[in-house]
């Protein structure tokens, strides 16, 4: 069993002001290590529109390496630009996976656009950084994973990882709407696709992990750690109704493998939960495992999965 220290809520966007596309949500946070800093990067949102439609985008914020509650800046603007009319990040990029690779920095991201008989739709495209992931160019206007017979729709939550000489992304695909009082809530498994070159993907075409509370659990953000010769895999799950609260909402698991496919869930030893009270006493999500200087922590999201921003823990002992 694993046992997580929380330290504390890190960054809340409610407190920068001179950003207007940034008055709402940290979400999904992912790191990428400087020598002096740690960049955080996750997805925001400006105040609704006039018809009450939001979009959102994606930014970083810069903690001292030393300090990683001390802000030393935040990005001015977002790092990534919509997509076009009809595009499938017209509306949204959320969430983003950075990973380094040569002199440039890669970003895997689910953009996403509005439909009319559910609330959106999301594909998972790609963009490169050649200013050491200040600012990201799209790699094209398309996805580089999209819908298929299998995969239908809500391909989104992808998070990268290179183990070797081989890309992994993981990453959730829907399986069904659920209708519950008249709104349509996404059910959504954990995926995975490998590739040679991080363009060209091959998909595994299979869940990855059974689902626990129910049938309809929907599950997210897998976020993969290799030490002591075991791939580690903490991600989120919640019910699939009734989710935006205490008692179904958002949880944090955990499971294993040793070659990346086959996984055995074992929540009980996630070794994070719920507060009793504060900013993270209804729910917990969308872990995101690193390492800084001999560290491992985990930064994540609290209730209503991130609106007043994001957290962090540390792992007590080691990743054996």
């Amino acid at each position: 069993m694993f046992s997580w220290k929380k330290l504390g809520k890190v960054f809340s966007p409610q407190g920068t002001t001179d950003r207007p596309w940034l008055k709402e949500f940290a979400q999904a946070p992912a790191t990428l290590l400087f020598d002096d800093f740690v960049r955080v990067y996750f997805s925001c949102r400006p105040p609704p529109d006039a018809n009450g439609q939001f979009v959102s985008y994606s930014a970083f914020v810069d903690l001292d390496r030393s300090d990683l509650f001390r802000v030393l800046r935040v990005s001015d603007r977002p790092i990534l630009a919509l997509g076009g009319v009809g595009e499938f990040d017209e509306f949204g990029t959320y969430p983003v996976s950075v990973v380094r690779y040569q002199r440039e920095v890669r970003a895997y991201y689910a953009g996403w656009t509005r439909c009319e008989s559910v609330p959106f739709n999301t594909a998972i495209g790609m963009a490169v950084s050649r200013d050491d992931g200040a600012t990201f160019a799209k790699m094209g206007n398309g996805p580089i994973i999209s819908y298929s017979p299998d995969e239908p729709f809500v391909m989104s939550g992808p998070k990268i990882r290179r183990f070797n000489d081989t890309w992994v992304l993981w990453y959730i695909a829907g399986r069904k709407w659920k209708l519950v009082e008249g709104r349509p809530e996404p059910i959504y498994k954990i995926r995975m696709a490998t590739s040679a070159d991080g363009a060209h993907w091959t998909k595994v075409n299979t869940d990855l992990l059974p689902s626990r509370v129910e049938p309809d659990e929907a599950q997210a953000s897998p976020d993969v750690f290799f030490a002591g010769g075991r791939y580690h895999m903490w991600f989120c799950y919640r019910y699939g109704s009734h989710f935006r609260g205490r008692e179904r909402g958002y949880r944090i698991g955990y499971a294993s493998s040793a070659n990346l496919t086959d996984w055995v869930r074992d929540d009980t030893k996630a070794g994070i939960d719920v507060s009793e009270t504060g900013w993270d006493s209804e729910m917990i999500s969308y872990p995101h495992v690193f390492e800084v200087d001999g560290r491992t922590y985990m930064a994540y999201l609290g209730n209503q999965v991130g609106r007043e921003g994001f957290g962090l823990a540390v792992l007590e002992g080691s990743l054996e």
